[in-house]
């Protein structure tokens, strides 16, 4: 007998139901897993916590990104960072710093997402800690390079200082708003013991228009009104909340839906930041100049 063919609408509701259940699924894997090491070790070891976040992230990044573990961030004017677990990356531009085995130290320049992983237990001072040594790292805007039509020297008009997006991995805890403030986006991992099922919690901290996210993720510290910058009306007029994608029931597909938040973000980055080579090779220049 020969199959029925479907009609454009019933081809479009079945893919759009399939890619919700496969990204469910994924979710109950990633979850699952979190808890098997968490249940096996007491507490979730590590470097496994961070092997499991990192596929959410190889999942929805695009490729142009490299994932790192194990990352110290520096500046040009020698500020260094507390280990983050993993970071997001553009290697367009940006050399490494230092490179060996895990251990790598990597321009603020290039950095855009910083993942913190936790098992259950949130230590107040410790993120605290770990916030503030990220916080005033400063992008340089002395660089020189070809772009389209002319050669920049400095930083280019609509990007002149960047600041990564902040991210806390956890498995289901109480997370207080001090520790919460601390991060852009809060992803829980939540297993019910009764059912076994799991899911992903996923909360964006600060639910800020497309121009303030704009204006934070390429001027950072940098005083300058929006209107100087672009038109803004437009970005003005969208937040996350849009982004949001929910089944039939109406229920949340919320990894889809962090898909669709955390890519938005990162296309209004779209490149790092162009690499200010002068400024690093004036850190690491101890030679007497003046002899």
């Amino acid at each position: 007998m020969a199959k029925e063919s479907l009609t454009p609408e019933k081809r479009k509701q079945k893919l759009v139901e399939n890619i919700q259940s496969n990204y469910r699924q994924v979710e109950q894997s990633i979850v699952n897993q979190l808890y098997m090491k968490h249940d096996l070790h007491g507490t979730s070891i590590g470097s496994a916590r961070e092997d499991i976040w990192r596929q959410l992230f190889e999942m929805i990044v695009p490729k142009k990104f490299v994932i790192e573990y194990s990352v110290f961030i520096i500046d040009s004017e020698g500020r260094v960072s507390n280990e983050v677990d993993l970071a997001i990356l553009d290697e367009t531009y940006t050399p490494y710093i230092f490179r060996y085995g895990r251990l790598k130290f990597i321009p603020i320049e290039a950095v855009a997402v910083v993942v913190e992983c936790k098992s259950q237990s949130l230590n107040k001072d410790g993120i605290t800690n770990w916030y503030n040594n990220i916080e005033p790292l400063k992008t340089a805007n002395n660089s020189i390079a070809r772009i389209a039509g002319q050669i920049a020297i400095g930083a280019v008009s609509t990007q002149q200082s960047t600041h990564p997006i902040r991210i806390l991995c956890a498995l289901k805890a109480e997370i207080s708003p001090d520790i919460e403030n601390n991060f852009d986006f809060t992803l829980v991992a939540v297993k019910d013991d009764k059912t076994e099922s799991g899911r992903i919690e996923i909360k964006i901290n600060a639910d800020s228009n497309l121009m303030e996210w704009f204006m934070k993720l390429n001027f950072h510290n940098v005083q300058k009104s929006a209107e100087e910058i672009i038109n803004a009306t437009d970005l003005k007029a969208i937040t996350l909340k849009e982004y949001e994608v929910r089944d039939e029931n109406d229920t949340p597909v919320s990894l889809l839906t962090f898909n669709f938040q955390l890519n938005q973000l990162l296309m209004l980055i779209n490149n790092p930041i162009l690499f200010p080579h002068r400024a690093y090779a004036n850190l690491f220049d101890t030679g007497r100049k003046d002899s």
